[in-house]
């Protein structure tokens, strides 16, 4: 049996999607997502799921290469970005922030330009990204306990390094609006771990929120939508969120947010990149019962305007049976356009 091939979706259909104008089908966005091994494991096995698009390209820089800023002293920089630290003594922060780089300078985006002209010449929707912001990143530079520490013994501090950063980002998007013209604008900061916030929404409302609200009122005039990646609970501040200008929200994880309850109070405000669960249900499920929740994902978040986008949770794992993969895959193309045509009847 001949197996089907899907088509990209054209930009304007996930234009409409983001913004809930009655998009034809639910976009695949971050769909086919390899979390750290599967490739290296699976390899050539993978391009069975060529036939799947991806209905956005993505172009990716790095903010800050630690190892180029000729800091004068000595830092750790081994191990994953929440075990490292960075600046361990604000006795060093004026410094660390003179020697921030410059985005005008950066010869990162010189190897975008074919990636960016590919998605134009076929139409496809553009999402300039990086990752880390206002949270996963200061905890890399200043170290988790630091952080969160320092709230309460170095307001004054944080606020100064935040507004570095803030100025920095911006550099970066305004070069790539001018440049590239992205439809969208990609970045992370898990907030919440598996029961609620890492933080008070007190404390997110007090340090990070007048940043977010920064970065949405650069991206607003351009019209480009601000895609979100937060892990955990982030029910608390799902409203702060959508003040500050964020358009799509990633993933919802499956056991910390109440999906229903997200959908109903939040679909009007913020549209969703729900990501489908990769620790148990893609990993231990038999494929119908990964079908299942896709549909389940689909009745949820999708409303008649629109407002829903499919994802992988985070990077599929390598212990993931390939068929679950291909039922993900399909199961939200074919129901994601039968939903869109008689879902609303």
């Amino acid at each position: 049996m001949k197996l089907k091939d899907y088509s990209p979706l054209p930009r304007a259909e996930v234009v409409k999607a983001v913004e809930r104008k009655h998009p034809s089908r639910v976009p695949l966005i971050q769909a086919k997502w390899w979390g750290e091994g599967y490739y290296e494991l699976h390899g050539k096995a993978l391009d069975r799921f060529e036939r799947f698009p991806e209905d956005a390209v993505f172009v990716w820089i790095e903010p800050i290469h630690y190892n180029q800023m000729g800091l004068s002293w000595g830092f750790q920089t081994e191990g994953a970005h929440d075990s490292r630290w960075i600046l361990k003594d604000w006795a060093n922060l004026d410094e660390f922030i003179e020697k921030l780089p410059e985005p005008e300078h950066s010869d990162q985006f010189d190897n975008l330009y074919p990636i960016v002209d590919y998605a134009r010449k076929n139409d496809l929707y553009l999402i300039f990204s990086f990752w880390r912001l206002f949270f996963e990143r200061p905890w890399e530079i200043r170290g988790m306990v630091n952080l969160l520490t320092d709230f309460y013994t170095e307001p004054e501090k944080v606020h100064k390094l935040y507004d570095a950063l803030c100025r920095l980002y911006i550099g970066y998007i305004e070069r790539a609006i001018r440049e590239f013209q992205p439809d969208g604008f990609w970045t992370s900061d898990d907030l919440g771990h598996q029961k609620q916030l890492f933080m008070s929404p007190k404390t997110f409302r007090s340090f990070l929120k007048p940043y977010y609200t920064r970065i949405g009122e650069k991206l607003k005039p351009h019209n480009v939508h601000w895609w979100l990646h937060s892990c955990g609970n982030n029910t608390a501040i799902l409203g702060d969120l959508a003040e500050t200008g964020v358009t799509v929200f990633h993933p919802v994880q499956k056991h910390t947010m109440d999906e229903r309850a997200v959908a109903a109070a939040y679909g009007d405000r913020i549209s969703f990149l729900a990501g489908i669960d990769v620790q148990h249900i893609l990993q231990e499920r038999e494929p119908e019962g990964v079908r299942e929740e896709v549909r389940f994902l689909i009745d949820t978040f999708d409303r008649p305007e629109g407002g829903l986008c499919l994802a992988a949770g985070n990077g599929i794992l390598p212990g993931t049976p390939l068929v679950n993969v291909e039922a993900f895959l399909e199961e939200a193309l074919e129901y994601g356009i039968k939903h869109r045509q008689t879902g609303f009847l």
